[in-house]
């Protein structure tokens, strides 16, 4: 890893971008940067790196186009609407008429092979119900933005998870892809994050963000349920920005892989553990916060230091600014055990600013260069 002293932080949002269209990392330089994007949505299926590479979304279905922004029955959903889109059973790639806010009145509870691909349009999940994938497989979600969601009330149409916060939640999924998402009004600007491996009860959960959010990725459902130790995580491209506190993300279980993000602020800690994650962080750029107290990037929670320092965290190639640091455990592997198509290949830490550059949603535009 590399360390350098009296670095305060960057401006890394400052004027909006107006030059050329630049594909910066290797997932958008699959896609992006072409006039005819909008002719050929589905090539983003595959486009997906890491772990989650094998998720092909809604590929193999027809298009469902969202032309409704209510949400005014959850039992027998009005056709054109988003939730109508999500509950039918066959394969889908769902995309939208025009830019839309939409007020979910209820969680809006996917079925398998699905892309939600908002490409073209500013569509906004806001002030209600967020998202959640159960006991589901093979999902794209692209290009949403999440504002000001509410927690769930206890009653329900079926069985849900509770969670403590307004959440776009993950459970008991395989392959899923998200990408290029943005949440709440200031910044968790979520590149990418994909799972592989084994469907379980593995739970990306991405939390809106207004100022000093708390949660922003939870991965595994419990430290009781071992069956998470089959997780594979792959984080990569984003933008950890203001006002975001911790868990970016927070493990347990499985294998995460936390690549070319770039971590501008943080109040707590950046990534943390428990139940004996593996945790490998490469290429990342860390910048620690002010407060001396807050200069770690790790935080182990529940075990004690003789049991922690076996478990496999590792920082290589990590960028260290302004007396950031990440506590090392376990032992250093040359090889983790997976090809270069699971893993992907990281760039140095100094190379995230043009990797993450245009982190989050685009202002695409049909028949314009993204």
């Amino acid at each position: 890893m590399h360390r350098v002293s009296n670095i305060t932080g960057r401006h890394l949002l400052g004027k909006k971008y107006k030059g050329p269209c630049k594909a910066t990392n290797p997932i958008d330089r699959c896609w992006r940067c072409r006039k005819d994007w909008a002719n050929d949505r589905k090539k983003l299926a595959n486009c997906v790196k890491g772990f989650g590479r094998r998720t092909r979304g809604g590929k193999r279905g027809g298009f469902y186009v969202v032309t409704d922004p209510s949400d005014s029955n959850v039992v027998d959903p009005k056709p054109g609407t988003l939730r109508h889109a999500v509950i039918q059973p066959q394969p889908l790639w769902i995309i939208f008429a025009r830019s839309m806010t939409i007020r979910l009145t209820q969680e809006l509870i996917m079925t398998s092979h699905k892309t939600i691909d908002a490409r073209g349009a500013n569509v906004r999940i806001a002030h209600g119900a967020g998202l959640t994938l159960q006991f589901v497989q093979n999902v794209i979600i692209h290009g949403l933005t999440y504002t000001t969601l509410f927690r769930e009330a206890a009653a329900q149409s079926g069985t849900l998870w509770t969670t403590s916060g307004p959440e776009h939640r993950v459970m008991e999924m395989g392959f899923p892809f998200l990408g290029r998402l943005t949440f709440g009004s200031t910044i968790c600007l979520c590149g990418t994050a994909v799972m592989g491996s084994s469907t379980s009860s593995k739970a990306p959960r991405p939390s809106p963000s207004p100022t000093a959010t708390s949660p922003v990725l939870l991965f595994g459902a419990s430290d009781s349920f071992s069956g998470d130790a089959i997780m594979q995580i792959t984080v990569a491209f984003n933008h950890f920005g203001k006002g975001l506190v911790q868990r970016m993300p927070r493990c347990r279980w499985g294998f995460i892989h936390v690549v070319n993000n770039d971590y501008t602020h943080w109040l707590m800690y950046a990534i943390g553990g428990s139940s004996h994650p593996t945790i490998i962080s490469q290429g990342n750029r860390f910048i620690a916060p002010p407060n001396h107290a807050a200069k770690e990037v790790t935080k182990r929670d529940y075990a004690p230091v003789d049991v922690w320092k076996n478990w496999q965290w590792r920082s290589e190639g990590d960028l260290m600014l302004n007396g950031a640091f990440f506590v090392e455990s376990g032992f250093a592997k040359k090889n983790h055990g997976f090809g270069k198509l699971d893993m992907m290949t990281a760039k140095p830490g100094t190379f995230v600013t043009r990797l993450t550059r245009f982190a989050g949603t685009l202002g695409c535009r049909v028949g314009q260069k993204c």
